[in-house]
């Protein structure tokens, strides 16, 4: 054999070994086999906080009412997915009372349904003025997961193809809309999530493979047991989705509000009669569970959440939903939740459910193999 050819051939296996290694590697990022395990226990808590998610069976509501000679869009009823769906519905709305509209305009309620709702009239050229109980960071919108899907949302037999329809809207446009606004300022980010379950996933349950807005989960895949460390559970499915910390994109977004010329009051509102005093004719009601009583919509049901943070631990990159469980990497710290308590009221955090959903995430994250 002449010397080129023997550097020809050590070529080609040097060659072959790097990308058999580049393949393992790209394979191991693409699935996550190894994982680093949340360190979960009882002195690393930092807090625990409550919040009520507005549902209703059927869904969010986006639709006019004339009150006197005012014009009222309603936006509400959001259930978990409010800071999810927040700039889609806020599109619907503002398509359906902006056209032929002039002069000011107010919104009621300053969460994240608010605020976008808001800002997206600023776009329009209105000048806007919130009315509001509460300001951040006392809304409903500070205690959300800040996890973009839509969860605790509607009941399936309730769905119309109507609903069905403004559905696939408010995802295409808010999923659209968060990626303008990944980073730093705005506290949004992509995250991989996995989901876990016992039983085979229902894909006519999932709302990116049903065929209603198509697929809003990139690198959606099932794993197989070798892919993944998580032990116990036989279906596991992976994709991407953007994590939003409610703290800063709350703030961020509200100080945008007020740098376009926005005004805030804050003042209770009590019934539609007060509502068609106010000097702004065309009104969007953006008040979540305070549209129960400000509306009458008996519909309206509060579904009680807790949450628990424990110290951050900046090596933790991926979301995962272990079967009633929920965990979220924030820059604030670790998430932990897994309550969903309808019909009740009270923002009392229970040290009892607290202490459970801590051992159960200890349980799972210590039974993760290990790397």
């Amino acid at each position: 054999m002449h010397r080129r050819e023997v550097l020809h051939g050590l070529a080609l296996a040097s060659a072959s070994t790097i990308l058999s290694s580049c393949a393992k590697r790209l394979v191991r990022s693409a699935v996550s086999a190894c994982l680093p395990r949340v360190n979960v226990s009882a002195d690393r808590i930092t807090r625990s906080i409550c919040g009520l998610r507005p549902y209703r069976r059927s869904g969010f509501v986006v639709r006019p009412e004339k009150v006197g000679d005012s014009l009222i869009i309603h936006n509400y009823g959001h259930g978990g997915a409010g800071v999810t769906l927040s700039w889609g519905t806020a599109r619907l709305a503002v398509d359906l009372g902006a056209p032929g509209h002039s002069g000011p305009v107010a919104v009621l309620g300053s969460g994240g349904v608010g605020l976008s709702t808001a800002r997206l009239l600023q776009d329009s050229g209105f000048q806007v003025t919130i009315y509001a109980k509460d300001l951040p960071p006392n809304t409903t919108s500070n205690v959300a997961g800040g996890f973009w899907y839509p969860v605790t949302l509607f009941e399936e037999q309730f769905r119309t193809p109507a609903f069905n329809n403004q559905f696939a809207k408010a995802c295409n446009f808010a999923f659209t809309r968060y990626q303008t606004m990944v980073g730093p300022r705005y506290g949004v980010r992509w995250t991989r999530n996995f989901t876990l379950a016992h039983s085979a996933f229902q894909n006519t349950g999932d709302f990116s493979r049903q065929g209603v807005v198509g697929s809003l989960t990139p690198e959606l895949r099932d794993l197989q047991p070798e892919e993944h460390p998580f032990t116990g559970y036989e279906f596991v499915r992976q994709f991407d989705t953007m994590l939003i910390e409610p703290a800063i994109y709350l703030t961020a977004m509200m100080q945008d509000f007020l740098i376009a010329g926005g005004k805030v009051q804050v003042r209770e509102l009590h019934d539609r009669a007060e509502i068609s005093q106010l000097p702004e004719k065309l009104v969007f009601n953006c008040t979540g569970l305070g549209a129960k009583a400000l509306f009458q919509d008996d519909e309206l049901t509060p579904v009680k959440g807790q949450l628990t943070f424990l110290l951050p631990q900046p090596e933790i990159e991926y979301s995962v939903v272990p079967g009633g469980l929920y965990m979220f990497s924030r820059q604030g710290g670790i998430l932990l939740g897994g309550t969903h308590d309808e019909g009740v009221w009270s923002l009392d955090v229970d040290n009892r459910v607290r202490d459970q959903i801590v051992a159960r995430h200890k349980e799972f994250f210590d039974g993760m193999r290990a790397c």
